[in-house]
């Protein structure tokens, strides 16, 4: 966390106080998860309140200043001026904290994340290690709930504090579902894995699609020259909506336009989706430092799909974090 470049950011948008509660925003400010009730207050210095049952944890890992969390009303007290809240905020808190003082939605916090410093990139790139190992340490076999448990096992041994989502694990007809919920289906082909595993609270987030046959091979070829031709184009000041322009554009020219149903990728870090996003609309321009999946796929309803995902950080051109083959037997 760079203080200054927050205090920096306060001051153009002319809050005297932010009032942190978002988890992940907490976790960015302070180095530290709490487990329970927490916020944190940055005037001139970044504060992290907390309670007594987070208290001695967090004097050990918290990388700011504590104080105790005893209720909403002492938390008030600490507060100074217009304060920045975040959009996420519940209407109830709002109200409470709004007696008195002006408040105004900002996204200080969020813009701050979007550029990773070293250690986040490094804490990223031992998520996917951690993911890609447990998925070459699978056996194929059984259920779509029983590779997806044994995913998720493989990756809390291998160091992952929780799965980073839901575990997919959709094959045959099932695999056109983007969000497929596990199901107790015997696998079939083809075979969707979507999966992730979480480091030092940084995510990663990868996806690979196992097939046979002529037809799945052919839709995995025209997914795996999307995903290429994308890449190829990362580099910064890109516009976010070119990367995805050009990975829809050689689905289109193949016939499948209107099968490609969801943006080419989005940011990663603290969060599985975060900012920048990769799609149609999408007015971000990349900067050195994002870490950005991108994912194209295909789906054939009734049928079949296919999606390839995999993790990238935007250096002078585009650094593919991630290792594992794309085509796994």
């Amino acid at each position: 966390m760079d203080l200054k470049k927050i205090l920096d950011s306060m001051d153009a948008a002319e809050v005297d106080s932010l009032l942190i509660l978002k988890p992940e925003n907490i976790t960015y400010l302070a180095g530290y998860r709490p487990s329970s009730a927490s916020v944190v207050i940055v005037t001139d210095e970044a504060t992290l309140y907390t309670t007594k049952m987070d208290m001695e944890d967090a004097s050990m890992n918290s990388k700011i200043p504590l104080g105790e969390f005893e209720s909403t009303d002492k938390i008030k007290d600490h507060l100074k001026g217009r304060v920045g809240i975040e959009k996420s905020m519940p209407v109830s808190l709002y109200k409470k904290f709004k007696e008195g003082r002006e408040l105004k939605i900002t996204e200080i916090v969020e813009s701050a994340r979007i550029i990773k410093s070293p250690d986040e990139i490094e804490n990223i790139g031992r998520a996917i290690d951690i993911a890609e190992k447990s998925l070459l340490d699978l056996e194929f076999q059984g259920t779509e709930s029983e590779v997806a448990a044994q995913l998720e096992y493989n990756m809390k041994s291998n160091g992952s504090t929780k799965p980073a989502f839901d575990t997919i694990v959709a094959s045959g007809e099932r695999s056109s579902l983007p969000h497929a919920t596990i199901s107790t289906d015997k696998l079939g082909s083809p075979l969707v894995i979507d999966w992730g595993a979480v480091y030092n609270n940084y995510c990663s987030d990868l996806t690979r699609t196992l097939v046979k046959g002529e037809k799945e091979m052919e839709i995995f070829n025209i997914v795996l020259e999307a995903q290429q031709e994308a890449i190829k184009v990362i580099k910064p000041s890109i516009k976010a909506s070119y990367v995805d322009k050009v990975a829809r554009r050689v689905i289109e020219e193949y016939g499948y336009g209107d099968n490609f149903i969801h943006s080419t990728g989005h940011g990663l870090g603290l969060e599985v989706h975060e900012n920048p996003t990769l799609s149609k609309k999408s007015e971000f321009k990349l900067e050195k430092g994002m870490v950005i999946t991108v994912e194209p796929g295909i789906y054939i309803k009734g049928q079949f799909g296919v999606r390839i995902e995999d993790d990238v950080l935007v250096g002078n051109r585009a650094q593919v974090l991630s290792s594992i083959k794309k085509s796994i037997n």
